[in-house]
């Protein structure tokens, strides 16, 4: 069978650990429990210890994502669950996740529904991320910001070099999967409040997640951003010519600009996917 280990990054979430590890070992007796300590100033080295599982402690805040990597890195199981410290994830929906996985997925991620997004705009914003990383994998991404997803431990591992170390490890490893062909699945999931505040910041992480999103893009399939770029420039340097030649009866500087940035913009895109296919080519 394989041995399951269960990563939990946690930064002041003291509150909800009270509660959480006791319902977590109830429901995987078995399950090695990683709690990954980011820097706390609270109580939660004594919680897990109280509660009898490991915390890998950090005398600093590296970022969620760079708790994760050290969560993975020191895991000993097959299986690796990830799951919010804040006590957002019900233990009881892991098994969910393990039964989808073992039906020959590589990664099962719980699928939050719109009630279980932490307020309109956030919602929105999710919806958002979902469409356009649906759009450049080819596949539908149910819920691409979730933190509570099932993967198979040596695949993940592959690719820690690409997780960044802030709130967006979710948005890497989804859409990294994808590119490597490793089959990815969705379960529904209810999500509750969060114990204690968040510490994502809406407008600057939402940024950060849509300038992650492009560039995991240009990792997953650069052809699909710099075409329609390419294209872009194409047309705007096809209509300002049309424009100068009806009112000037000339070819204008511009138009050769645009023309020229078409091209240009073009080859980089097929320079990048080419790159991309060593970065993901297997090592023999």
């Amino acid at each position: 069978m394989n041995r399951l280990s269960i990563v939990l990054p946690a930064k002041n979430e003291g509150p909800a650990l009270k509660n959480l590890l006791p319902r977590l070992r109830a429901a995987q007796p078995e399950a090695e429990i990683i709690v990954v300590d980011d820097g706390s100033t609270d109580d939660t080295r004594a919680i897990c210890a109280d509660s009898g599982v490991q915390c890998l402690s950090s005398p600093y805040s590296m970022g969620n994502g760079a708790a994760i990597k050290r969560g993975a890195r020191a895991a000993s199981g097959d299986l690796l669950v990830f799951m919010d410290g804040d006590g957002q994830h019900d233990p009881a929906d892991i098994a969910r996740l393990l039964d989808k996985l073992a039906q020959g997925y590589d990664m099962v991620v719980g699928a939050r529904d719109w009630g279980s997004q932490a307020g309109v705009g956030r919602g929105v914003a999710n919806t958002i991320y979902n469409w356009l990383a649906t759009r450049m994998t080819g596949h539908v991404v149910a819920d691409l910001t979730s933190g509570f997803r099932a993967v198979r431990a040596d695949k993940f591992r592959e690719f820690l070099h690409l997780l960044p170390n802030g709130f967006s490890y979710p948005t890497t490893s989804t859409m990294a999967f994808f590119r490597s062909a490793y089959p990815v699945a969705y379960v529904p999931i209810k999500a509750a409040q969060r114990v204690g505040k968040s510490h994502i910041k809406p407008l600057k992480d939402g940024i950060r997640f849509l300038l992650i999103i492009f560039k995991i893009a240009t990792l997953y399939s650069p052809l699909k951003l710099f075409v329609p770029a390419s294209v872009l420039f194409f047309v705007l340097g096809c209509l300002n010519y049309a424009m100068t030649f009806i009112h000037e009866g000339r070819l204008t500087n511009m138009s050769t600009l645009l023309w020229s940035a078409a091209v240009i913009v073009f080859l980089i895109g097929l320079v990048s996917e080419q790159i991309t296919a060593l970065t993901y080519r297997k090592s023999e």
